[in-house]
């Protein structure tokens, strides 16, 4: 059976091993290996800063205005908030999904 191996590339090209690292680097490693974020929340660090409002906000306002449809909410947020329709879309899309509907 294979053994895993975990390694990572460096910024220089260079694949470097677990092993190899001191205990001094390991965080610096495990920073460098963290998990990306994909899809909706992939959004959700430039939202808060251009709005200036957590995720929360945005859905607590979601949750107070009753709406079901996914287009109903990604409205309300563009024409109530100024919010664009990409932005709009994840926290909606994000917001369904954590709900089930």
């Amino acid at each position: 059976m294979p053994t895993s191996i975990r390694a990572s590339w460096t910024n220089a090209g260079r694949l470097i091993l677990e092993s190899e690292l001191s205990a001094e680097s390991a965080d610096w490693y495990h920073d460098l290996v963290a998990e990306k974020v994909y899809g909706p929340k992939s959004y959700f660090p430039s939202i808060e800063k251009k709005y200036g409002q957590p995720i929360s906000h945005w859905k607590k306002i979601l949750e107070l205005s009753g709406l079901v449809k996914h287009m109903e909410m990604v409205n309300l947020l563009k024409t109530e908030h100024g919010m664009g329709h990409g932005h709009a879309n994840a926290i909606v899309g994000d917001f369904r999904q954590e709900r089930g509907i």
